[in-house]
């Protein structure tokens, strides 16, 4: 039986939208036409003229399974993803354990077969239990299925040790992916170095600290041919560097989240952990800069950094509080609303961040809507105004800066290798 998403528009090569409508069967995408014949064995999805992209990728998850299962799962994970609109995640190794062995990436492997409702890239870790002191084995790593290296939560701290980490990388063909941040310049700040700090009196997290950790990887990355991947961009100094070091023919690429894309330090309504993460929301010239960057194409695409943690957490306070916000639910809505309406950006733009950009980057089969490929499909409201709440989230996490915001842009359904994963209103 097939199934046939009818009265659908999708957004041509010209980023006009256009009648579509779209049949899978079994995990593939068989026809797209604006009108397709349907059989009494169909089965029939008409989607009101709502939008058909490819399924979203994030490649900047934390699912916390395991150790960390009272903040997140595998499962409550991928159902917020799918939720979101996301059909392809990739899942941050700073769990307990660490995934820095074979054993540990197949136990992984098997617990995502067993849980998760979309597909999940497990990143292995750069060091072994992510301490920054000795290397992982990246040969036995890559042949166990790890997807890429990072010790994101933590930046690599030895020039030697992330210069010989990506001797390896290139080697083997693989990303090295970094969590930007020298440790000896973050002062046990809680927030950024700025207005917000100095009115309350907090010890801040000085832009220099990003900025220097990635000047120095992009020469190490020219140095050994590697691929570099900077984490969730926050300065306008590390927008400068990534630029400078594309123009330099050095293979970097970067993302940035839709928080530091919408919010900075002044923004922050007195002393509210879900506004405490890592990189902190930066000045208003830091997100004008990052605007800018992924405007130009400087900043390759959007990544959630989707960082769930309990409430009880959260109301340690600004200094006691863990870092992140969770994110998956909220992203496209938000940058739909306040990018797409607001005209700082075209549909397509936004649509191509969120799949063709980072399938491009990591060289991931998915990410676009084409006969044959696999039916990794969302279908999106455009239309229909909601407010976020954090009660209605499937994450386990509510912690997030954005309750309360008005959004359009919601994604009502999402089919993962042809199965319907989440729908609106529908029981899951």
């Amino acid at each position: 039986m097939a199934i046939i998403l009818k009265n659908a528009r999708s957004l041509n090569k010209e980023g006009q939208l256009e009648p579509i409508e779209l049949k899978i069967v079994g995990e593939i995408i068989a026809e797209l036409s604006s009108t397709i014949e349907a059989t009494t064995d169909d089965e029939v999805i008409d989607v009101n003229g709502q939008l058909l992209a490819p399924g979203f990728i994030d490649l900047h998850v934390h699912l916390r399974e395991p150790g960390g299962e009272h903040k997140e799962t595998i499962a409550t994970g991928t159902l917020a993803a799918a939720k979101g609109g996301f059909t392809t995640i990739a899942a941050m190794p700073n769990t307990r354990p660490v995934p820095d062995t074979k054993e540990q990436m197949e136990w992984l492997y098997k617990r995502i077969r067993q849980t998760a409702h979309v597909n999940v890239l497990p990143y292995a870790s750069i060091t072994v239990r992510q301490l920054g002191r000795q290397l992982t084995n990246f040969v036995e790593l890559k042949e166990a299925g790890a997807f890429a290296f990072t010790d994101d939560g933590v930046g690599v701290q030895s020039a030697q040790m992330m210069y010989e980490a990506m001797k390896q990388a290139a080697a083997l063909n693989m990303p090295i992916v970094a969590h930007c941040e020298d440790e000896t310049l973050t002062y046990k700040g809680a927030v950024h170095d700025g207005t917000f700090a100095k009115k309350h009196r907090l010890a801040g997290i000085p832009s220099v600290c990003e900025s220097v950790h990635i000047a120095r990887d992009v020469l190490l990355a020219e140095a050994t041919g590697c691929h570099y991947h900077v984490c969730h961009i926050s300065t306008k100094e590390s927008v400068r560097v990534v630029r400078d070091a594309k123009r330099a023919g050095i293979r970097v690429t970067a993302e940035v989240t839709p928080h530091h894309l919408l919010l900075c330090d002044e923004d922050i309504p007195g002393l509210n952990a879900n506004f405490k993460m890592n990189p902190p929301l930066r000045s208003k010239e830091d997100r004008d800069a990052l605007v800018e960057g992924i405007l130009d194409g400087t900043i390759d695409f959007i990544a959630t950094d989707h960082a769930p943690h309990t409430e009880a957490e959260k109301q340690e306070g600004m200094e006691l509080a863990p870092f992140g916000i969770v994110g998956l639910e909220t992203a496209f809505p938000l940058l739909y609303t306040h990018f797409v309406e607001t005209k700082k950006c075209t549909l397509k733009q936004l649509v191509d961040w969120f799949t063709k950009k980072p399938a491009e980057a990591f060289k991931i089969h998915a990410g676009t809507l084409a006969v044959g490929a696999k039916a990794d499909v969302t279908v999106i409201d455009l239309h229909t105004e909601e407010a976020i709440d954090p009660n209605a989230f499937v994450s386990k996490g509510k912690n997030t800066p954005f309750a309360g915001w008005k959004c359009k842009g919601w994604p009502t359904m999402t089919f993962v290798s042809g199965k319907l994963v989440w729908q609106k209103g529908r029981e899951q």
